[in-house]
């Protein structure tokens, strides 16, 4: 049976970027709702339930017709849920080897920023951006749909941003736009230098 992972911090140290309302019902709610919605679908498929999650979003090709398009939601919104709760902190500072590469591919940090926030703006409906590693370790920013996840397709995710309404509407309404502006100020930069040098 897969569990719910808990914060490594409280619900309220993102604030005022992420509200502490808003993480409770994020991380308890819908969170856990995908938990237990992959544990139902593979309750009878035994010699999948100890796989975890993200091996099995990874190897997604390789399930039963039958579960594979439930296992991409629900195992996606567990794998991705993850990672965005993982590489959250306030008061860190984009420094070394990411802040490298970035000033590399994009010429500045401030070029990456907006170009990230275009992308996340003008991502229709539901889903992730991301800052991934590409197949031949280059620096992407790629829009997911839904619950879909970079690691099919051999890439390395190092920073995203959940665009589903649920992660701002609180706070936000219907200002994505701040939204994104905010996140920057709650990007675990240091945990993003760690995911780049230890390759996970």
């Amino acid at each position: 049976m897969h569990k719910i992972k808990p914060l490594k911090y409280e619900y309220n140290s993102l604030e005022p970027f992420i509200d502490e309302q808003t993480m409770i019902i994020h991380h308890d709610k819908h969170y856990q709702t995908y938990i237990d919605k992959l544990n139902s679908i593979l309750e009878n498929y035994s010699e999948f339930q100890k796989i975890n999650p993200k091996q099995l979003i990874k190897e997604i090709n390789k399930l039963p017709e039958e579960i594979k398009i439930s296992v991409k939601n629900f195992g996606g919104g567990i794998v991705n849920h993850d990672f965005f709760f993982r590489i959250l902190k306030k008061n860190t500072k984009p420094s070394g080897e990411i802040l490298k590469r970035i000033e590399k591919k994009f010429g500045n940090y401030e070029k990456f920023k907006e170009e990230f926030s275009k992308k996340a703006a003008g991502l229709f409906g539901s889903g992730w951006t991301w800052l991934v590693l590409d197949k031949n370790n280059e620096l992407e920013i790629i829009n997911t749909f839904n619950q879909d996840s970079p690691l099919p397709f051999g890439m390395k995710p190092l920073i995203t941003i959940d665009v589903w309404e649920h992660a701002y509407y609180l706070k936000y309404q219907n200002r994505r736009a701040d939204y994104i502006e905010n996140f920057f100020n709650v990007i675990n930069w240091e945990e993003v230098n760690k995911i780049l040098k230890n390759g996970e």
